[in-house]
């Protein structure tokens, strides 16, 4: 094998990187410019040789650089930068899921502590329920005693208790 298919055939495999590289680095469509002249090369050295080698060129050019992008984006996931960059979809526990307003209604009047501070919307702790709720008045800071005081739809409106 002549070092200079070896040359064309490296040259694919950087378009195929510098594609991949195209979705994470702003360059306003530079790295895809030199993605694509990496293949005009390969496909010059392979016709250079001969026609055949040139159409072989072609059909490894349409096999291996959509199979590295591929392969690329399936491994992505996988590896520590891909995690850094990815998001993940939040993991929810069974009691994480959002009570319907028949189970709010029952909340009508209960006592409860300020889970984090209510800016108005904030989290509270009905015993051992975390519910959403919005403070009556403005800022409610974390620990408080609330009371609800309204619920409409999953919208549960607390007030301070003072003691």
């Amino acid at each position: 094998m002549d070092w200079w298919i070896v040359f064309a055939i490296f040259l694919y495999f950087v378009s195929a990187v510098l594609l991949v590289a195209e979705v994470f680095v702003p360059s306003g469509g530079l790295i895809s410019i030199l993605s694509l002249a990496c293949v005009i090369g390969g496909l010059a050295i392979f016709f250079r040789h001969s026609v055949a080698t040139g159409w072989v060129g072609v059909g490894i050019a349409v096999v291996m650089i959509p199979s590295c992008v591929i392969f690329s984006y399936k491994l992505l996931p996988r590896t520590r930068f891909g995690k850094s960059v990815i998001l993940s979809v939040p993991e929810r526990s069974q009691g994480d899921a959002i009570p319907d307003s028949e189970q709010l209604k029952k909340l009508m009047g209960v006592t409860g502590t300020v889970v984090t501070p209510l800016r108005p919307v904030g989290m509270c702790d009905f015993s051992g329920q975390k519910v959403e709720c919005m403070a009556e008045g403005g800022y409610v800071d974390k620990g408080k005693k609330i009371e609800v005081i309204e619920v409409q739809s999953t919208r549960v409106t607390v007030r301070v208790i003072e003691t």
